[in-house]
């Protein structure tokens, strides 16, 4: 294992060979500490949030408020985690889709939880500070910590995420699909506890 400053440390889960302040759609999961039930409970396939669930919900909606250069997929909160598609733009306001060089044409459907602003990658800056998948998933789990922390004091979210790049469009109408009916077969689910 490689040290740092004479100390070990755990290797990131992000693939190396990617940038992640790439143009790009990101597949994203985000699971509660322990994954505990904070945000309702699923039945007869149909999610009944809780309170907690509910700001988890909102917050996500928030993102492309936050960060001009995100647009917003299919996204659910279940029980114990969120699953999310995160649409990283380069600056190009005029756009009407998504064009990358490892996803081909996503639909633009304007729905209220999508956004077509632009934004930018900062270059060889601090990593921490550029327009990247992890700086807008650390500001979501801050903000819904922050918030939900005021309702249920114990509330966290497990220390790292989930992703997968997605590389095309049959690709993301799967994730899609899958976000979606994440409610109907939540009995089934990896995370199901």
């Amino acid at each position: 294992m490689e040290k740092w400053k004479g100390l070990y440390r755990i290797p990131s889960a992000r693939a190396s060979w990617w940038n992640y302040a790439d143009e790009g759609a990101y597949f994203i999961t985000v699971c509660t500490e322990s994954r505990v039930h904070y945000f309702g409970q699923c039945k007869d396939g149909k999610m009944r949030l809780s309170i907690m669930g509910v700001i988890a919900q909102g917050l996500w909606y928030e993102i492309p408020n936050q960060f001009d250069y995100i647009r917003l997929g299919a996204f659910v909160v279940v029980p114990n985690h969120i699953h999310g598609i995160l649409i990283l733009e380069t600056p190009d306001h005029d756009r009407d889709h998504v064009e990358t060089r490892l996803i081909a044409s996503l639909p633009s459907s304007k729905s209220p939880s999508d956004s077509s602003n632009g934004g930018g990658i900062t270059g060889d800056k601090n990593p921490m500070l550029n327009d990247n998948i992890s700086r807008v998933i650390r500001w979501y789990k801050a903000r819904c910590t922050h918030d939900i922390r005021t309702i249920h004091a114990d509330f966290g979210w497990q220390s790292r995420f989930w992703d997968n790049i997605i590389r095309d469009e049959n690709a993301y109408l799967r994730i899609s699909n899958y976000i979606q009916t994440n409610p109907l077969n939540w009995d089934k689910d990896k995370f199901f506890e």
